[in-house]
This record gives structure tokens, sequence and C-alpha cells, in this order.
């Protein structure tokens, strides 16, 4: 999948984001996957550089393009669900709308935990209580 993919989101009525996801390397920086947002004319890059216990792209296991994680989770930024996680994650902490750049790690365990938990299906009724 092209990193340069101009993707849609689309929040709700009033609320639509552009977007796509690229990975970049050089310069003496270590390798990083950006998640931009355009809406309003503004653009919001999210960015996830490599670092100790955590990869995008190209490091780590599993590592594709779009793909970031830590020793825990992993992400897939090409995944519509997981953009929608990020945008609602950044607008609850007041951090949307931005022209600018973001640190992807600061919102990414709350992402990880939230698609961890979407995925989780609810006990059945009349299930007795954990374990």
């Amino acid at each position: 999948m092209s990193g340069r993919r101009h993707r849609t989101l689309v929040v709700d009525e009033e609320t639509v984001y552009g977007w796509t996801v690229r990975h970049r390397h050089g310069d003496g920086q270590p390798c990083r996957e950006i998640l931009t947002l355009h809406r309003d004319g503004l653009r919001t890059r999210i960015v996830f550089r490599d670092g100790e216990g955590r990869y995008s792209g190209g490091g780590g296991y599993g590592a594709h393009s779009g793909g970031v994680g830590d020793r825990l989770h992993h992400l897939n930024l090409h995944e519509p669900g997981v953009v929608r996680a990020f945008v609602d994650e950044a607008v609850r902490r007041g951090l949307l709308p931005l022209d600018g750049e973001l640190n992807g790690w600061e919102l990414f365990s709350a992402v990880a935990l939230s698609r961890a938990a979407a995925a989780t299906p609810e006990a059945p009724p009349g299930s007795p209580p954990g374990p």
C-alpha cells in the first residue's frame, strides 16, 4: 500500500479529515511513521519515531509500512479504525484541531488499549464473574 495514498475519514456530518501515512528517515534521524490529518486548511502530523522499546515502519518484529508498536502493542496506521481512534483520543485531550506536530507515542497507549477493549467480546449473559 502506498504511503502517499490520500484517504478520507468521516467522523460525523460536519467533521471530515483527509489522511495519509508515510515512512521517513535520513538526515541522521531515526525512522519514523507519520500520520498526517488534513482538515479546514490545517495539517496535523502525528509522528512516531523509533526509540528504545518502540518501532515504526521497518523496525522490529512484524514491522511493515504504517506499523507502529512497543513491547506490548502493535497498531497499523493504514487501518481507518486506528486513525479514528487517534483522532478521538487527540480530540478528547484537546489537541485537535492543530496545525503542527504531535508526538504519536503520547497517544499510543490510550489508543492501543481502546482498540483492544473494542475487540474484546463481552461475557455472555449469566456467566460467572472473572477468574
